[in-house]
């Protein structure tokens, strides 16, 4: 195990932690003007897209994200390891970001939406493995690590809507995307330096693809893409049921992906006993991300239409409101990983954290019933600035919380496929926050945020009520 020199963590975590952090300025910085570059006027510098259109598109991008994990996950752990993924996967992020900004109209939101989205996968998953390699299964430090790296998260998180919203307010969309490639292109420097202090784990490949089945894989790559390419052109894969279909992909695979392991020969008894006490908890994973990604869909459109976002005779960028929830983070991420830290063996099992996490979601969105019904101006920012404090909350107590559980009950031979599992749970829910965003209207709130709001709940109550035979099936982990 490295030597501990970064916040008493192994010192490769600074590097991952940097890489991560410029990945997350470009990904968030073109996420805060995307939904709104897609539905605002041609006037207006944007595309004139319906906005229902434009959600469902916003809806299917996030989860092809992390639908993309499978990709990046099954690249690592079968030909290439997870080191030289993740940084071939940061290149695709940054080309993509330079398409959006230098390509007009649809057609850069189609190359570059693309390439970001199997970029990002690949960063995600291959990065969290990463982390999880710098620590043994029993290492104390392992949930405080996972909260430091969720630091760097939203450091990028948070700078990256306010660079991009100015650009894209002076100067226009296309300036803003471009930022956003040059954050990247910061990213790979100072990854590319410090790459010697990866872990020599990150460099394996856990479960070597034969090489007969390479043309079988490239064969199948090749189809899935032609696939999808003759669905856009022939109008079966329309743009305003994007979000559906990646629903449909992310449940798909994740019953396949479930089933794979489940049934393989390369797993221990105890390991499959483990991965059967993940499902519960991906399916409350996939129900928070749902109602939390609603921040890049229907709280964007909040925020533009009914927030209130006058600063002194100065309005503040719609895009400025995604920088609240990582402000919060940055406050608040330090307190739980020093609680974590000082709770040791005492701190609540991760079905219990699920759990909570899912129920104060749900509360979340019920803060929102009591604004339910006014015009335009009308919400204050300080309300809404209340209801994201209370998103952060549940996303500290489930987010890396996920990420970290997912390396524990991993099975040696599925490591990094382990972490996609859970980035599936993600994309579920990510897309399905673009269908849900479809049935929200400003003349119907109550019952919009009231029922999503009392299924979490109930979900989170559920879980909390099943959480020790969940812990009895992960064999000693917590």
């Amino acid at each position: 195990m490295s030597s501990s020199t970064f916040f008493g963590q192994p010192r490769a975590l600074a590097n991952l932690f940097g890489v991560e952090l410029w990945e997350r300025f470009s990904f968030y910085g073109m996420q805060g003007i995307l939904l709104i570059y897609l539905y605002y006027s041609a006037a207006d510098g944007g595309l004139g897209i319906d906005q229902d259109t434009a959600t469902s598109i916003v809806g299917a991008y996030g989860g092809a994200v992390y639908l993309s994990t499978i990709l990046g996950a099954w690249v690592a752990d079968r030909l290439l390891g997870s080191e030289r993924v993740l940084f071939l996967s940061a290149v695709l992020v940054m080309l993509g970001h330079i398409a959006l900004a230098v390509l007009p109209g649809l057609a850069g939101v189609g190359v570059g939406l693309v390439l970001i989205a199997v970029g990002s996968g690949g960063v995600k998953a291959n990065a969290t493995s990463l982390v999880g390699n710098l620590y043994s299964e029993h290492d104390e430090r392992r949930d405080a690590g996972f909260s430091l790296f969720y630091l760097g998260i939203n450091l990028g998180a948070l700078a990256g809507p306010l660079l991009t919203g100015l650009l894209q307010t002076n100067a226009g969309f296309h300036y803003g995307f471009g930022l956003a490639a040059v954050g990247m292109a910061i990213g790979l420097v100072q990854y590319t330096l410090g790459r010697k202090r990866m872990p020599e784990a990150g460099r394996e490949v856990p479960n070597p693809l034969p090489a007969r089945g390479r043309p079988i894989a490239a064969l199948v790559f090749a189809a899935a893409a032609a696939i999808v390419v003759l669905a856009s052109v022939t109008g079966l894969l329309s743009a305003d049921r994007l979000s559906n279909v990646v629903v449909a992909l992310s449940a798909i695979a994740a019953v396949a992906y479930f089933v794979i392991i489940l049934s393989s020969r390369q797993i221990t008894a105890v390991e499959r006993l483990r991965v059967v006490a993940f499902i519960p908890m991906f399916l409350a994973s996939a129900a928070f991300w749902s109602l939390y990604q609603q921040q890049f869909t229907v709280v964007t459109i909040y925020s533009d239409e009914r927030l209130d976002r006058g600063i002194g005779g100065w309005e503040m960028p719609v895009s400025w409101v995604q920088s609240i929830n990582p402000v919060f983070i940055i406050v608040l991420s330090g307190v739980f990983a020093a609680l974590w830290t000082r709770l040791g063996d005492r701190q609540p099992s991760s079905p219990i954290k699920f759990a909570l996490g899912t129920t104060i979601m749900g509360v979340a969105f019920l803060l929102f019933l009591p604004l339910a019904g006014g015009g335009p101006n009308s919400t204050p920012l300080l309300a809404l600035t209340g209801i994201l404090l209370v998103f952060t909350v549940a996303e500290l107590l489930l987010s890396p919380v996920g990420l970290s559980l997912s390396t524990k009950l991993a099975p040696h031979a599925f490591h990094t496929q382990m972490v996609a599992l859970f980035f599936l749970s993600v994309a579920l829910g990510t897309a399905l926050s673009g269908t849900l965003a479809q049935f929200y209207s400003a003349d119907d709130e109550v019952v919009y945020f009231g029922v999503l709001g009392a299924v979490a709940i109930v979900l989170g109550l559920a879980l909390g009520a099943a959480a020790r035979p969940i812990s009895r099936l992960m064999g000693g982990v917590r």
